[in-house]
């Protein structure tokens, strides 16, 4: 077991993907640290850096390239200026120099010094090697990014340290979707209160409300400003980006200024029974039109599926509560945040590990159990609801054409939010007593569908539509 709080599951970062650019931009910082830790830092004479697997098939298109050399010059993907990356990668490329965590620089080649090699290391498919030369002689580290921006090592120095605080800090260790119940019912408590309680044995309540507020700002207007860009997306698939048009059709003549304003512009607005579906898919498709041009997300659980959780919490408070405040908000991202650690716990949400339905599957799951809590569910019916909308995100593969988390990644991010909602509904009609399929027995079916799915399958663009479509037919 690990300790998995909420905010290990909802980062914020920057696009296109969680495993593949905030991964490999966090091991980076990683491996920085560690040859601090080991005095060996000031000696360095050369750097260079190997991906593969997942990371060398995809890397291209998923910025991978961008992100070890964003985290090799010390940025921070929470709070760098997204304008402002362009033009570190354009000096670094021209300059053939790098400013090593923005201390010193090296001489450094992206053509030659970060190498692309298609095999797969066996611990995990998305590896990476970093390398020093010190006093002339090469000093390597490996790293893994195993989803959702969470990167280990193989041998897992921290596993036991992890293991200790999941036991020693957290009042109700949970692994399984049963002992969430068991907790919920002897403390006669919903889920978001007892994940609560956890979070509060790690951090102060007013540290956890300002987290989630900074997440949920950070979800809005990333939200505003993909219905506020048009044009198309980067990387050659030449993309229109729709959510734009969509928003421009569907807002009238509301008057706003700034994101928030923007949502009570909404929230006041009389919207038809036909157009609800269009403004949730509408508010998904925003979210992953930014992360597809590396701008900032929050993972939910990975940058790929970033559009559910926020056009789901969004549809609540536009169609289902007017009065929806931060309570609200509250609710919805502890419940969400805890899903997504069982699915982690006891399956992956790395889509090269087991496909999309880690990404999509896993994020739909989190915000149809959020969604029921909201709208007045039991704990029972909060994991009828991500079990529902897991059960039917199954075997869903990962085949991004060009490697870019464009197609079809954008488009599942709208109807994973449609089927959140859709299982919410479902639960809160079902009498628990009733289901045949517990969420424990679907995130075991998950990893197990994970483990028999053709690697082709898996976030390599070697399988699906990314052979099916080039990229000279778009």
């Amino acid at each position: 077991m690990e300790c998995i709080s909420v905010f290990d599951m909802l980062k914020i970062g920057v696009g296109p993907s969680s495993s593949h650019t905030l991964g490999p931009w966090r091991a980076a910082e990683r491996w920085i640290n560690e040859l601090k830790a080991n005095n060996k830092f000031a000696k360095v004479e050369k750097i260079s850096v190997d991906l593969y697997g997942s990371l060398s098939l995809t890397g291209k298109g998923h910025a991978t390239d961008y992100a070890v050399m964003l985290g090799l010059s010390g940025a921070n993907p929470e709070t760098i200026p997204t304008e402002s990356i362009d033009i570190i990668i354009s000096s670094i490329k021209n300059s053939k120099t790098l400013m090593f965590n923005n201390e010193f620089p090296l001489n450094f080649n992206p053509e030659t010094d970060i190498v692309f090699n298609r095999k797969f290391l066996p611990f995990h498919s998305n590896g990476m090697t970093f390398t020093a030369t010190i006093n002339g002689r090469r000093s390597k580290s490996t790293f893994y990014s195993i989803g959702g921006g969470f990167v280990v090592k193989e041998e897992r120095k921290n596993s036991k340290r992890n293991k200790a605080i999941f036991h020693n800090m957290f009042p109700y260790p949970i692994q399984l979707g049963t002992e969430l119940l068991a907790y919920c019912n002897d403390l006669n408590l919903p889920i978001s209160s007892v994940v609560l309680e956890n979070e509060k044995s790690i951090r102060q309540i007013e540290t956890i409300d300002f987290e989630l507020q900074r997440i949920w700002n950070t979800m809005l207007e990333c939200m505003f400003i993909g219905c506020h860009t048009e044009g198309n997306l980067p990387g050659g698939l030449n993309v229109r980006r729709r959510a734009y048009d969509m928003h421009q059709n569907l807002k009238g003549d509301i008057a706003y200024e700034s994101p928030h304003e923007w949502l009570e512009s909404i929230r006041k607005t009389e919207v038809k029974f036909r157009q609800i579906l269009k403004w949730v898919s509408c508010f998904a498709l925003s979210v992953n039109e930014v992360n597809a041009s590396l701008g900032r997300v929050v993972t939910a659980p990975t940058n790929g599926s970033a559009g559910v959780i926020p056009a789901v919490l969004m549809y609540y408070m536009v169609i289902e509560n007017h009065d929806a405040d931060f309570k609200h908000i509250k609710k919805f991202l502890l419940v969400a945040g805890e899903i997504g650690s069982i699915f982690k716990k006891g399956a992956t949400i790395s889509a090269a590990m087991g496909g999309c339905q880690a990404e999509i599957g896993v994020s739909s799951a989190m915000a149809a159990g959020a969604l029921t809590e909201l709208m007045g569910g039991t704990p029972e019916q909060v994991l009828v609801a991500a079990e529902i909308a897991m059960e039917h995100h199954l075997g869903m593969t990962c085949d991004p054409i060009g490697g870019l988390v464009q197609i079809p990644c954008i488009e599942r991010n709208a109807m994973g939010a449609i089927k959140a909602i859709n299982a919410a509904e479902l639960a809160l009609d079902t009498d628990p007593h009733n289901v045949k399929v517990p969420l424990d027995k679907v995130v075991q079916t998950m990893w197990e569908t994970a483990k028999d799915m053709n690697t082709k399958y898996k976030e390599t663009s070697e399988g699906g539509l990314a052979v099916g479509v080039h990229l000279s037919d778009c």
